[in-house]
């Protein structure tokens, strides 16, 4: 009988996929299990917007079978190597799985805001394109990546539920988000809140003193009671916005950190993408209501 020596290769062999965000990693991961290697080039509390790719990255991304970015410019500082590892291997940019017409544009003309995972219903369409490429990659375990998919995929519906019940507990008037830079439009759109972020869209981005005074000024203006710090972000600008919201009569207090740009680690409870979520809807409503 002839052996199939293709079809053996194919089942022994490893792959190797490469991911920017450690949601994406945790997305990747969730689906493949045991049967893929996947590295993460940036861990909890790591700033995608300010990363610089190391030559060890280069090295990673090279001998990746798949490299999976997130795209819109998240990772501006390694765009171009990024987009240059088509030469070497499959890359795909996971912000290409939704429609441009539902992305939030950016202050900045053909921008837009690339923090899609704060809307669960987008970040499914960003889950299914990758089990698709996983699958499309490695065939020979289509079955068991399909199934973990499905069940990924179920559980994020079932999140996305979940944050829809819990801000509304949340009274219409209070749901005025402020946070350390504008991470959580997506999550204003999709949930109901007004969200204000003292920095841009990227944390490359300067902050002023006009900046500083403007947003205490709209806190004291709206009564806000809370402002949110982020764990990949300094808290020296939103203390300062807290001093100078004191100086006119007004207390607003910090409130518990929320993950914007990357997970926790793993002695947090928002490890996971499902958990950071959680943990941010969760710390925002407690905070308003």
């Amino acid at each position: 009988m002839r052996r199939d020596y293709a079809s053996e290769a194919s089942f022994s062999h490893t792959y190797t996929i490469v991911t920017t965000t450690s949601m994406l990693a945790d997305a990747v991961r969730t689906i493949v299990g045991d049967k893929v290697t996947v590295h993460c080039l940036m861990g909890c509390g790591i700033d995608p917007h300010l990363y610089r790719a190391r030559e060890n990255d280069v090295h990673k991304l090279a001998a990746a079978d798949l490299v999976i970015y997130n795209g819109l410019h998240l990772e501006g500082k390694m765009g171009q190597v990024l987009e240059g590892m088509n030469r070497f291997t499959k890359v795909i940019n996971a912000s290409d799985a939704i429609d441009r017409e539902k992305l939030r544009v950016a202050d900045f003309e053909n921008l837009y805001d690339p923090h899609i995972w704060f809307d669960v219903e987008l970040w499914i369409s960003v889950v299914e394109s990758i089990l698709e490429a996983i699958i499309v990659l490695d065939p020979v375990h289509a079955v068991m990546y399909q199934k973990n998919g499905d069940a990924y995929i179920a559980q994020l519906k079932k999140l996305h539920e979940y944050i829809q019940q819990r801000v509304n507990e949340v009274d219409l008037k209070k749901r005025i988000l402020i946070t350390a830079h504008d991470a959580f439009g997506y999550f204003g759109d999709a949930y109901g809140f007004e969200v204000v972020g003292l920095q841009g869209l990227s944390t490359d981005s300067d902050i002023s003193t006009k900046d500083i005074q403007e947003l205490a000024d709209y806190i004291v203006q709206k009564q806000i009671p809370t402002i949110f710090v982020e764990t990949s972000i300094p808290q020296r600008s939103l203390i300062a916005v807290q001093q100078s919201v004191a100086a006119q009569g007004w207390q607003v207090t910090m409130g518990d950190e929320l993950y914007s740009d990357a997970l926790g680690d793993a002695v947090s409870a928002a490890d996971s993408y499902i958990g950071m979520i959680k943990h941010n809807v969760d710390t925002i409503v407690h905070a308003l209501k």
